[in-house]
């Protein structure tokens, strides 16, 4: 406005309006249509004005849109559906609106009940005693701090309780799930897999927003056949050995912090050699780490296929996470993106969708979307037998 008012201003001192437009950045025709308006209506015509279109080509009519909200306020229970088959018995002649234009309608006018979103939050499994080697591994993230030329480093520890193994001590740059992947398939190559893998609910173990709060790497230790615990939410003293285990390695091994990743990991390196070897512990007798484990029979070979024979299909799971059926697309769960899942028509139209031998919920052709069943990973996640 006000620069519009100075454009003016300086056309009516006698300004050539050539120079006026490449002054302010505008072309002799916008110039034009400014200064016009003002000698059509003064001040008010250099206000800016609604650019809403004078006619919409394609609105309902109101008769239309009418019997939308009459029906839908007589009869609260029905949707889009059944009344665009009311509109279909009942007009002819005129183009009948889609399913979406009378949600649409009926949304605009407040008469679409909004459901909260359900919140599947994250529960403990139960625990495995973990009295032998590789029974049971223990992983986290000790804490981030900063190096010496500034970066944060977020050391993962992997550890076998039962024999106090520390069997690897990596220095990251990130929780990224893509590190993770690549530190836990070099151990399971050097170390063989373990039964189980406790952790807790936090990236990258586990998703709060995904299908049974699952995580790539949760769904990938489901395909090595490990079983997954995890303590409950907001108990850190579920972990309590292992919180103690990581005070012990930050003060042997990051006061003060190295100067890169690099000198940060010949630390870590120098005192896991010392931890495993070297240093006795009371809970072995004295023993070493190094004295008490001994790698794990199963070795690793990478993912082994999967089949469903009992079953009427076998689809892998989009990179978007959906299930396609035909031209029927339904959403599923991203976590499980590249996996094969197995599909069963249990009834008409209502399908059962499985992983390896768990049950996760039923979908129908019509609505698309998966209805979970009760939490298969929640009290105990075992592996196949």
């Amino acid at each position: 406005m006000d620069e519009k008012l100075q454009f003016v201003a300086r056309r009516l001192a006698g300004e050539p309006l050539a120079e006026l437009c490449r002054e302010f950045g505008i072309s002799r025709k916008t110039g034009y249509k400014i200064f016009d308006r003002y000698q059509e209506c003064g001040v008010q015509g250099l206000t800016d004005r609604s650019r809403r279109p004078y006619r919409y080509a394609h609105k309902l009519p109101f008769q239309v849109e009418n019997f939308i909200l009459n029906v839908q306020r007589e009869h609260s229970s029905g949707g889009a559906r059944k009344i665009r088959e009311r509109l279909i018995r009942r007009f002819s002649g005129i183009p009948i609106p889609a399913q979406s234009t009378i949600h649409a309608v009926l949304d605009r006018h407040g008469l679409v009940e909004r459901r909260g979103r359900l919140r599947r939050r994250a529960q403990g499994t139960a625990w495995s005693l973990g009295q032998r080697p590789n029974e049971l591994w223990c992983t986290d993230y000790q804490g981030e701090f900063l190096l010496g030329n500034h970066p944060y480093c977020y050391p993962l520890t992997v550890t076998d309780p039962a024999s106090r193994f520390l069997l690897t001590w990596e220095a990251l740059s990130c929780t990224k799930e893509t590190f993770a992947f690549t530190v836990l398939e070099r151990l399971f190559k050097e170390r063989g897999l373990p039964a189980n893998i406790r952790s807790d609910n936090g990236v990258p173990f586990a998703s709060a927003h995904a299908l049974f709060n699952l995580s790539k790497l949760a769904v990938w230790w489901l395909r090595l056949g490990i079983g997954i615990e995890r303590i409950k939410p907001g108990h850190p003293q579920q972990k309590g050995r292992q919180e103690r285990r990581h005070l012990t390695l930050k003060k042997e091994a990051t006061k003060p912090a190295a100067a890169n990743f690099l000198q940060q990991q010949a630390r870590f390196d120098k005192f896991m050699d010392v931890f495993n070897n070297e240093r006795p512990h009371e809970a072995l007798d004295m023993k070493c780490p190094a004295e008490v484990y001994q790698s794990s029979p199963r070795p690793y070979t990478g993912l082994p296929d999967i089949d469903y024979p009992l079953h009427d299909k076998t689809i892998v799971v989009t990179r978007c996470g959906r299930i396609c059926l035909g031209r029927k697309k339904i959403n599923f769960s991203q976590v499980f993106a590249g996996q094969a899942v197995g599909i069963k028509e249990v009834h008409d139209d209502i399908w059962l969708v499985s992983f390896m031998n768990y049950d996760l919920g039923y979908f129908d052709l019509e609505t698309r979307v998966l209805e979970p069943l009760e939490n298969p990973f929640g009290p105990k996640v075992l592996p196949m037998s």
